[in-house]
């Protein structure tokens, strides 16, 4: 990663207020989501367990997938796609990072990435990469929730820590849309380019 992308991601964390948020752990297993839109091999779109009555969100399209919560409205429902260039899937269980007054503001989910062997161009194991995914909470009175920071697992030494304090610090006030989503911390060869696709 280069200097530019790594100061601000230590600009925006130095930003941020101390908070005393708390976690709270769900199961988002494909095999507890339920189906909303499927086109076999192609696409598909489910509604997942969220904490509340805030609801999670998965889409999954060409090899990769892409995660949302909170109560987005219906052109961020319809139109986001949040994932990597490389071939990727979402792990299991979300944290979600929930304020004193009990509103969930953030949520982070740990990625896998694909990489493929230079030789054989074939994905294998031994080169996975492993990314946390720190994203903003779509409220009722807003609508918008996105992703709003990276953490590579593999290369930082105490990486879920570095991904609360973007969750606390980061995504409550990232602007989905006008804000960029960076690295914070190291970002090693096996964390992949992020590709982001929101509404205009």
């Amino acid at each position: 990663m280069n200097g530019r992308v790594a100061c601000l991601g230590l600009v925006l964390l130095s930003a941020g207020s101390a908070v005393a948020n708390e976690s709270v752990y769900v199961n988002v297993g494909r095999e507890k989501c339920v189906t909303i839109e499927d086109e076999p091999g192609m696409y598909s779109v489910m509604s997942c367990p969220g904490h509340g009555d805030y609801p999670s969100f998965f889409k999954e399209m060409d090899i990769r997938q892409s995660f949302s919560f909170g109560h987005l409205d219906k052109r961020y429902l319809d139109e986001a796609f949040e994932t990597f260039i490389a071939f990727n899937h979402a792990g299991a269980t979300v944290e979600w990072r929930v304020a004193v007054d009990g509103t969930p503001v953030s949520t982070i989910l740990r990625w896998f990435i694909e990489n493929p062997d230079p030789k054989t161009g074939q994905s294998v194991p031994a080169l996975e990469g492993q990314v946390l995914v720190v994203s903003k909470v779509a409220q009722k009175d807003d609508g918008k929730g996105c992703v709003a920071g990276y953490v590579d697992a593999l290369a930082n030494p105490d990486p879920n820590a570095l991904a609360r304090k973007v969750a606390d610090e980061v995504a409550p006030t990232f602007r989905c849309g006008v804000d960029k989503a960076v690295y914070h911390g190291t970002q090693g060869d096996r964390a992949s380019a992020p590709r982001n696709e929101l509404p205009q």
